[in-house]
């Protein structure tokens, strides 16, 4: 019996806030039998959940296709709730029962056009204030409620409260993009919160990314604006029929909040006393003023997930640094904030501080934090026990150094909150080495602690941007560990809104480094680094890889045609990119002393990624039925390829740039020359010798190095870089103690000292890109680039010697899929499949010369070796 587990609309079981008229439908099948596919579907559209009003009905369609479906029905209208359901028919005849209904709610549909007024208070008027703001309206129902739906922003970060009840579980929404471009709505379901009579509406905001301290090693606030405003419309639907809306304006009050100081990089001050009068209705009230905000600013609902509390850790030790002051140790490098409880006379004060490490003598180390301070202080009211988490900011960390506390510190009043956007966990990895499982283990930590919003490239130090470079590395192994359809979905739409007219893409998105000062020699003026400007080609096309869904595609096709024309034109006759300032292979172990720019040549990685971003431009021309422009980069990318051939490499095969990141970008993006390839591999493997079997390489280097030796039957070359455990390798940040993945190789040195502060993150997920390897090859599941999302899945395993087992599954588009291969004896090695249903597989061992084809089910393998 076929049954149907899981319905989506545009990627979510329930919504309120869709922002499009005709959505996407996709659902999960499940069945006991091996085999099992669809063969046809129907859908129902109602207006309610018993489906007693239908809508829309599909009809029986003959298709296998369960995902990505544009709905088809009547047009959805905004603020109306509409339930949809699903029916299957399979393979052998079977027909599912209707699946359980979700419920899709649109919000404004407005295109961007907002109409309702930002307001602000009159005593707002210090640029370099990073105080809190209420604004309140009291409200009075007189008649019966139906439903009642608020759809609110701000230029800062902010959230909404009524009747003291806080609506939502978001936390600093409306989140960071290109205010000059896009700022975001959300959409709240208050009918519970409002009651007959007089209701107060609240709404608390603080400067955020708006009006505070953005990339803080330069100096840069109110890079958007100089004032705190929110703006919201709340609408209300009586029984009788009627409607009513209710805008932010210049009846609105405001008042100066609890929150005395709140920034991004430096924490937050709050005073509780404030809050206590602010209960008691004892705060003085002034007027507010509307604000304008920059011409040609598109407001539009949420298009990403909401950045929430996802899990909550307490405390693993209580420690004292030489002065006696206690530091607790939650055991893992996080981002989030703490709460915690606490009772004392009104005036007293909790002042904690956020670091990542301690020092190797013990003591409490910030100076990689560079100027941001993450500290919270908060004043007592003195009304019994307390209880507090900040609002508007949030640390990178895993000690905290409690300066002041008053009365008995217990680690039962300290629980670490960790915050990220809200994505579903889609992977699991395991194996017979536990140092492998704790490297997975930071990588996905590394995730949680920068997927804030934005992929950011670090969580604690005065930073925290969207680094195209970083994003770009480490997708795959996103899309991998969670479900980050939606997530970059809404940080491309950021990188098409920042793309230059001449088809540049900046270094970080949001871009706030445009006005850096030109005393910053790197930064000043540049753009469009190779490997970080490829981030508008290698996303889009990694997630349509994990996810199937060609309106990604589609809707990113321009501006990554734009931004190969801008290479196309930046490079000597259209192939060479020798021009412009690049990172390079940031950080790679052979840069010169004191350098952050590795040994391979500029000219050489330029002109790889250059030719790999082209290539993808092919392929998404020809998923999109773009035939001439499939041609057109065809031809250029042989005239790249043929340019790349003769400048890098001797007419018997030597590759001219020995470093390891250049021979595996020339292996792994197919550049290598097929009669050189033997040559470039074993020149590979030597440099990788020379080093006693260690990596050198960086940024772009790094991602790629496993991958090319085991594409080029050097897979046991990969393994001993994956399992060394001395520097530099993976495996010694984690017997150094590391929870998540450094930014440099020796962060922490062999001898216990640091890296420069300069530049020493301990939360910087790049090089954990070698968990899509893990995936891939070393348990061995992937997507299959023909059939992608997981319709086809490719296991490929590659067994070593000194593992005995390794295992991994993915929550794929239809369901989940997972191997497990153990060697059972010295001669015999065994293999358990699972296929979700409507999808198929290949199969094939590393000794074996032909797949094995499975359709879904459950299925298990033995092979004898030798």
């Amino acid at each position: 019996m076929i049954t149907i587990t899981h319905v989506f609309c545009d990627g979510y079981e329930n919504s309120i806030g869709l922002d499009t008229p005709k959505p996407t439908l996709s659902w999960r099948l499940a069945s006991d039998e091996n085999g099992t596919a669809q063969t046809a579907y129907e859908i129902e559209t109602a207006s309610d959940e018993k489906f007693s009003q239908t809508i829309w009905q599909s009809g029986p369609i003959e298709s296998s296709q369960s995902q990505h479906l544009t709905y088809s029905g009547p047009e959805l209208k905004p603020h109306t709730r509409y339930w949809f359901r699903i029916r299957v028919r399979d393979n052998t005849g079977n027909l599912s029962n209707w699946s359980d209904p979700i419920f899709v709610e649109p919000a404004l549909l407005n295109d961007g056009e907002w109409g309702t007024p930002f307001i602000s208070s009159v005593l707002d008027t210090d640029p370099n204030a990073s105080s809190g703001w209420y604004f309140r309206k009291t409200i009075n129902l007189s008649k019966e409620l139906c439903f009642a739906r608020a759809y609110a922003t701000a230029l800062g970060v902010y959230e909404l409260n009524i009747n003291n009840f806080r609506c939502g579980n978001n936390r600093l929404s409306p989140g960071w993009t290109n205010y000059n471009r896009r700022l975001l709505y959300q959409s709240y379901d208050i009918t519970r919160e409002l009651a007959a009579g007089e209701n107060t509406i609240l709404l608390h905001a603080g400067p955020g990314w708006y009006k505070g301290d953005i990339a803080g090693w330069i100096g840069k606030r109110c890079f958007y604006g100089n004032r705190t405003a929110v703006s919201m419309l709340i609408l209300l639907a009586y029984t009788d029929g009627t409607r009513e809306w209710i805008r932010t304006g210049s009846d609105w009050k405001s008042s100066p909040s609890a929150v005395s100081y709140a920034e991004i990089y430096h924490g937050e001050k709050y005073d509780a006393g404030i809050a206590k009068s602010l209960k008691n209705n004892l705060l003085q009230w002034t007027q507010v003023e509307e604000v304008s905000v920059v011409s040609g600013l598109r407001i539009l609902s949420q298009d990403g997930p909401l950045v929430l509390p996802r899990e909550e850790l307490r405390p693993k030790a209580l420690l004292r640094d030489s002065e006696g002051k206690a530091i607790i140790d939650f055991g893992q490098n996080l981002t989030g904030w703490v709460r915690f409880t606490v009772s004392g006379e009104p005036g007293d004060r909790v002042h904690l501080r956020h670091a990542e490490i301690l020092h190797p003598e013990g003591e409490f180390y910030t100076a990689n934090l560079r100027s941001a301070r993450q500290e919270i202080e908060y004043i007592l009211s003195g009304d019994g026990t307390e209880e507090y988490q900040p609002f508007f900011t949030f640390q990178g960390f895993r000690y905290v150094r409690v300066e002041e506390y008053p009365g008995e510190l217990r680690l039962d009043n300290f629980t670490a909150v960790v915050v990220h956007s809200a994505m579903e966990e889609t992977g699991r990895f395991a194996c017979s080495i536990p140092l492998l499982n704790q490297l997975h283990h930071n990588i996905k930590w590394g995730m949680k602690g920068n997927f804030l919003d934005i992929p950011t490239d670090c969580p604690q130090r005065d930073e925290r941007l969207g680094w195209t470079g970083d994003a770009q590395v480490f997708i795959r192994t996103a899309c991998l560990l969670m479900n980050t359809t939606s997530f970059f979905r809404k940080w491309l739409r950021d990188m098409r809104s920042e793309q230059l007219e001449n088809g540049g893409i900046p270094f970080v998105i949001p871009d706030v480094l445009k006005e850096v000062p030109d005393t910053d020699e790197i930064l000043a003026g540049s753009h469009s680094s190779t490997g970080w400007g490829d981030a508008m080609t290698i996303c889009p096309w990694e997630l349509y890889l994990q996810c199937g869904d060609i309106r990604i595609l589609q809707e990113n096709y321009t501006a990554m045609s734009n931004w190969v024309a801008y290479m196309r034109r930046e490079a000597r006759n259209e192939a060479i990119w020798d021009s412009g300032f690049h990172f390079g292979d940031w950080v790679a172990i052979d840069a010169k002393e004191g350098s952050y720019f590795g040994a391979t040549p500029n000219d050489f990685t330029a002109t790889v990624f250059y030719a790999n971003s082209v290539d993808i431009l092919r392929k998404t021309a020809q998923v999109l039925g773009k035939a001439d422009d499939e041609l057109q980069y065809a031809g250029l990318y042989e005239h790249i390829a043929e340019a790349f051939r003769e400048e890098y490499f001797t007419h018997s095969g030597r590759l001219a740039v020995s470093t390891q990141t250049a021979h595996a970008l020339a292996l792994h993006f197919k550049l290598t020359p097929k009669e050189f390839v033997p040559r470039t591999v074993d020149s590979l493997v030597r440099l990788i010798e020379a080093e006693k079997n260690h990596l050198t390489t960086g940024f772009l280097g790094t991602p790629y190095l496993c991958a090319a030796l085991s594409e080029n039957g050097r897979p046991d070359v990969a393994y001993r870089l994956l399992l060394q455990e001395d520097y530099p390798s993976w495996l010694y940040q984690v017997k150094q103690g590391a929870t998540t993945i450094w930014e440099h190789w020796d962060g922490i040195k062999p001898d216990g000292s640091l890296w420069s502060p300069d530049m020493n993150s301990f939360n910087h997920y790049a090089y954990g890109s070698v968990g899509a390897w893990l995936y891939n090859r070393v348990a061995g599941i992937s997507e299959d680039e023909h059939d992608p999302g997981y319709r086809a899945i490719l296991f490929e395993p590659l067994p070593d010697d000194q593992l005995t087992y390794a295992e991994s599954s993915l929550n794929t588009p239809y369901g989940e899929a997972s191997i497990r291969w153990e060697k059972l004896n010295d001669s015999t090695v065994r293999a358990e499949l699972k296929v979700p249903v409507n999808a198929k597989a290949r199969f094939k061992w590393p000794w074996d010369t032909e797949y094995t084809h499975f359709e879904s089910g459950l299925y298990r393998l033995e092979k004898r070796l030798g």
